[in-house]
């Protein structure tokens, strides 16, 4: 039995296709915004702060490992509904709250594996979702987009170890976005530029000293919708350090909108 820590996003919905037709026994701890797995048997609803109830479900199931898929809200540390431990281990939460979303989810599976449970890859059950390095499209980046992609690398590289950013837009060596805490869609509608249209690129790589079990940087077909809309002519991700939903729809629409998909 694996208990799976499912939030918003299409991965949940992949990860489990592939357990169910694994016939693996499962039992998912719904934190999406919108309760998307209410209708499954298997599946029960619990506030992140909940950390005894959370425990006590674990454990009853027989769940000694866990894996987390899905964006998961950063709760209102001061609207978090608490039980016993989840008042003993508060304390521990809100310092790692003052450096980051990352440096939370880390605590929380150090708080896992104090209670013996081991928290697996997030693609575990689908290494196929995580492409090697390559071209991924017929277009291919010119002098000009190597010079952006080599400079969004430098940039990312250069931010402090918990920062919630895993991306940035670079137009004409010239940084346009990074991300913050509204994520890459408001990123890249601020990267928006009437002038420009297939100029400037976006690089998402994992954060600094990230755990690469959890959070990686996620590519869509909404992400490559939403790079086009923002003038932009390439996606640029780390080669095995990252999450590519919809791969083929996702290169046939960079084909047709002579974009690049690109992995470093």
């Amino acid at each position: 039995m694996i208990g799976l820590f499912f939030g918003d996003n299409d991965l949940p919905k992949e990860i489990l296709k592939k357990i169910k037709k694994k016939g693996i026994k499962y039992l998912i701890i719904d934190l999406s915004n919108r309760k998307k797995f209410k209708n499954d048997k298997h599946s029960c609803r619990v506030s992140i702060g909940q950390f005894g109830r959370i425990l006590e479900i674990l454990k009853k199931n027989i769940c000694k490992k866990v894996l987390f898929a899905g964006n998961v809200s950063r709760p209102s540390l001061t609207k978090l509904k608490l039980d016993l431990k989840g008042l003993y281990y508060f304390p521990r939460i809100i310092r790692a709250s003052k450096l980051g979303d990352a440096a939370i989810l880390k605590e929380i599976i150090k708080i896992l594996a104090q209670n013996k449970i081991k928290t697996e890859n997030s693609l575990k059950f689908n290494p196929e979702l995580s492409l090697k390095k390559g071209d991924y499209s017929k277009i291919k980046a010119n002098k000009q987009d190597k010079l952006d992609i080599k400079k969004a690398i430098k940039i990312l590289n250069s931010l402090k170890q918990y920062n919630y950013s895993q991306g940035v837009v670079v137009r004409n060596n010239k940084v346009v976005s990074i991300e913050g805490k509204g994520g890459t869609k408001i990123m890249l509608k601020k990267s928006r530029n009437k002038k420009f249209k297939n100029h400037g690129v976006m690089v998402k790589f994992p954060k600094k000293k990230q755990d690469l079990r959890i959070d990686l940087p996620t590519v869509g077909l909404k992400t490559m919708k939403q790079s086009k809309a923002a003038g932009l002519k390439g996606v640029v991700v780390k080669s095995k350090q990252h999450i590519f939903l919809d791969k083929n729809k996702c290169i046939n629409f960079a084909n047709k909108n002579r974009m690049f998909i690109s992995v470093k």
